[in-house]
């Protein structure tokens, strides 16, 4: 089983999705429908959330439902701050289709908002109930996001999109260091997706190639999965340019792992 373990769908008429401009040429509905022809020898997915609402949720839910077995699992949102989130974040684990959360953390202007005392509960929530926390940081977030490993060490993490490191800057260093490090000192798991929109526009291969060997040489293949960010990624080359690069730059041995079993360990699928 091949996985494609971070895309999206949306509903721009919900009007929930704060992040994206009128202008952008992504703003428009996405379905399966569009990414079924797309996926090639991709059997599985993991369908993320993209609006910080609990509509989103339901709609991501209701999609996985009439995928016909193509969406395994989803990662919704809640509001982790909230005095009821323990118990809102129990009520929604009991749908077996909901394999994670994720706070948008990037949107956050407040960079350590998940070390907060108020959100502390509904993480302990998450790893009581198997939830996986899926980690849309920056590399502002680097220095802080460890410590998430000593206050709830059951609860699974994967960092999303790497971090995001800033590929189109070449500002390599600072953010090595800081994965090598949660690499080292945490037993998280990390996206190799979302690369292609922090590269500059007309990236080439060699430009991903340093942040997927720091990766691989950091984590190794039992702790990396592959996914599109799809439709995201059609601002930077599309779905099958990504695909065919990373298919590139990962060796062979390690392709069976990054593209299919961590992933299906990670979230349980």
């Amino acid at each position: 089983m091949q996985i494609d373990a971070h895309h999206h769908v949306w509903q721009v008429a919900r009007g929930d999705y704060a992040w994206m401009s009128p202008d952008l040429a992504i703003a428009r509905d996405y379905g399966l429908g569009e990414l079924r022809p797309l996926l090639g020898t991709v059997t599985a997915t993991i369908l993320v959330q993209a609006a910080e609402t609990e509509a989103e949720t339901d709609f991501l839910l209701d999609v996985a439902r009439a995928s016909g077995g193509l969406v395994r699992g989803v990662v919704g949102w809640a509001d982790l701050a909230a005095a009821d989130a323990p118990t809102r974040i129990a009520a929604r684990a009991a749908d077996p289709l909901l394999r994670g959360l994720r706070p948008m953390l990037q949107d956050i202007a407040d960079t350590g908002w998940v070390l907060r005392p108020a959100v502390q509960p509904a993480l302990a929530a998450m790893a009581a109930q198997g939830l996986r926390f899926d980690a849309l940081i920056r590399p502002r977030h680097l220095p802080i996001i460890g410590e998430l490993a000593q206050r709830h060490p059951t609860l699974a993490v994967v960092i999303d999109h790497a971090a995001k490191p800033d590929i189109a800057g070449g500002d390599f260093a600072p953010w090595a260091g800081h994965m090598a490090r949660l690499a080292r000192e945490t037993p998280w798991c990390c996206k190799v997706s979302g690369l292609v929109t922090e590269a500059a526009p007309g990236w080439r291969r060699e430009d991903l190639r340093p942040y997927i060997d720091h990766l691989l040489a950091e984590f190794g293949p039992g702790r990396l999965m592959w996914g599109s960010d799809w439709p995201v990624v059609d601002l930077a080359g599309g779905y099958a340019r990504w695909r065919e690069a990373a298919l590139a730059l990962i060796p062979a041995t390690a392709q069976p792992a990054i593209l299919g079993t961590t992933a299906a360990r990670f979230y349980g699928v």
